[in-house]
């Protein structure tokens, strides 16, 4: 009679596996002369040819406390007991198309598809706080984003969309307290209550200065402003306001690794929180924490990556804050795509590589998804090309079965081995950052913008050398061109908005303007919360600008030193 070998024998393990290594797999490879001994994740952590039950790491904590039930700390497997069994995930639109206008035709297109959630791209002037007509925005006005000048544009993106039905959101960071100002407004004059409106700004002004550029103040002005935002939600019971989005997406879009990515997010988190303590706000009464991440192409490892910061994140919570409530421990995830991966040679080809992108955000419990359009390299999304995307994630979530349970791949054991890889690698990374004095003071430092520049060269050097293999860019290419249609910008777009501008000057009760910029400079002079007031100055229709010269005039603008 055969003896029965348990798996959580190691010594039995152990041996059979030596055993399998010796014979059937040194046959193997002898026979075909097939085998190689070296490969890695996307990021970097080498992988195993084969995982087993001994390859959790020496000293590993028990299931209950590493890896546990969807629900419970430390959410490893979920931020909910149910998740899509009881909830779908939303899908977001991520679209801003030149002037406001155009801007609302394709909203009210995205929301007829079966879109749900709203996410304003605004045009780069706009990101950094110029007016359409300033000589630094000449040429990029609507160019890749929705130029918004003032009150009037957002009344325009919505006119015709009854916000109080629908969860709206906007990328925007160093200038998040205008923008706040401007939905809220926005609301009142469709007479919706901030109270009854459900926003997001995504606010993360931090990985502005190493990953994305968009910054505007000094950098502890910066901070100080997005937890402005965090401040007045909390303080006046705006339950349907979040008012940050810990963001690790801008991270690896400028070629950082999901070490990085993750890292660089949670220390930039807990300076947000320090900050948001140190005005006297309990931490269990954070707003609800959201985080916003890429879904790379290397499937496993996104999906450990996703696993790993839940339980990262409830771990600092805790034993770092002291938090307690279940609403602060627990992250939700909202996911796009890592759209640096998409390709302008064979375009169509993106549509697949979404597909995947789809997979591995909703095998890691992501509670927001989105994915990137297959003519993301070449220009803004056509209608077409956004309802593909739409679709996608329409039938991964409705016609795959991942849904039907909750962590379908908890328990593997390669996925558990790299959940716990990625965590130590990102331990590591925000201690190294924590010694340089925390995130603020590695910012200035440069720290983050060199580990960035140095993964993104070497993830360049391997496709260059045909080591990472990238379909119809360095294998597998064609001489055909494609034959897509994709948006052409119209330069026109420019002059209208300038237009606007000027009109808008001229029609405005330019005394009231005046007063709202006094007050926001008295008010950044004196240190006080800014959201107030700069919400007077947005609805007497001062502009993006004039508010931003406002701050500029008080804080300074931000200078890059030379590292």
């Amino acid at each position: 009679m055969t003896a029965r070998v348990r798996d959580d024998d190691s010594s039995t393990l152990r041996a059979a596996a030596a055993a399998w290594e010796s014979g059937c797999l040194r046959g193997e490879i002898e026979a075909t002369g097939e085998w190689r001994s070296e490969f890695q994740s996307y990021s970097g952590i080498p992988v195993r040819g084969l995982y087993t039950p001994l390859d959790r790491p020496a000293g590993a904590q028990p299931y209950i406390e590493q890896v546990g039930f969807p629900g419970q700390y430390p959410y490893t497997r979920g931020v909910s007991a149910t998740m899509y069994r009881g909830t779908m995930p939303r899908i977001y639109a991520y679209s801003g198309c030149g002037t406001a206008e155009e801007t609302n035709r394709r909203y009210k297109y995205l929301l007829a598809q079966g879109a749900r959630e709203l996410i304003i791209a605004p045009d780069l002037p706009t990101q950094i706080g110029y007016d359409s007509d300033h000589e630094l925005a000449r040429g990029e006005v609507s160019k890749a984003g929705c130029a918004i000048g003032s009150l009037a544009d957002m009344e325009a993106i919505f006119d015709g969309i009854p916000m109080a039905e629908v969860f709206i959101g906007a990328q925007t960071n160093a200038n998040s307290v205008v923008m706040l100002a401007l939905l809220i407004a926005a609301g009142e004059r469709q007479g919706v209550p901030v109270s009854s409106l459900k926003l997001l700004v995504q606010n993360d002004v931090l990985k502005e200065y190493f990953a994305r550029g968009t910054q505007i103040f000094p950098t502890r002005a910066g901070l100080k402003l997005s937890v402005d935002c965090m401040e007045y939600a909390v303080r006046n019971a705006l339950a349907g306001v979040l008012p940050i989005i810990y963001c690790g997406y801008h991270t690896r879009e400028a070629g950082g690794s999901a070490v990085h990515e993750l890292g660089f997010t949670l220390a930039d988190g807990a300076a947000y929180i320090e900050e948001f303590v140190g005005r006297g706000l309990a931490v269990d009464d954070l707003p609800l924490p959201r985080a916003l991440f890429v879904a790379g192409l290397d499937l496993f490892e996104e999906v450990a990556k996703f696993r790993a910061y839940r339980r990262m994140w409830a771990r600092m919570l805790r034993e770092r804050f002291g938090a307690t409530r279940s609403r602060v421990l627990g992250t939700t995830i909202t996911c796009g795509s890592q759209a640096s991966l998409y390709t302008a040679q064979q375009p169509r080809n993106n549509l697949v590589r979404g597909t995947i992108q789809a997979l591995a955000q909703v095998l890691g419990g992501a509670q927001t998804t989105y994915i990137a359009t297959m003519d993301e390299a070449l220009s803004i999304p056509t209608e077409e090309s956004a309802t593909l995307s739409l679709r996608t994630l329409q039938i991964v979530h409705n016609e795959c079965g991942i849904p039907n349970t909750v962590d379908p791949l908890g328990g593997s054991w390669y996925v558990e081995s790299l959940t716990d890889e990625i965590e130590r690698r990102t331990l590591a990374l925000c201690a190294r950052i924590d010694q340089l004095g925390g995130a603020v003071a590695a910012i200035d430092q440069g720290f983050q913008e060199h580990a960035i520049a140095e993964e993104a060269y070497r993830q360049a050097r391997l496709v260059e050398t045909g080591e990472r293999v990238v379909v119809g860019v360095n294998r597998f290419c064609s001489e055909e061109r494609a034959s897509i249609e994709i948006t052409r910008h119209d330069p026109r777009e420019e002059q209208r908005q300038i237009a606007k501008l000027a009109r808008l000057r001229r029609e405005r009760d330019n005394a009231a303007v005046e007063r709202g910029l006094r007050l926001i400079r008295a008010a950044a002079a004196d240190g006080v919360n800014m959201i107030e007031p700069v919400l007077e100055a947005v609805r007497s229709y001062a502009t993006m600008g004039e508010i931003c010269d406002a701050l500029r005039d008080v804080y300074g603008c931000c200078r890059r030193a030379a590292f």
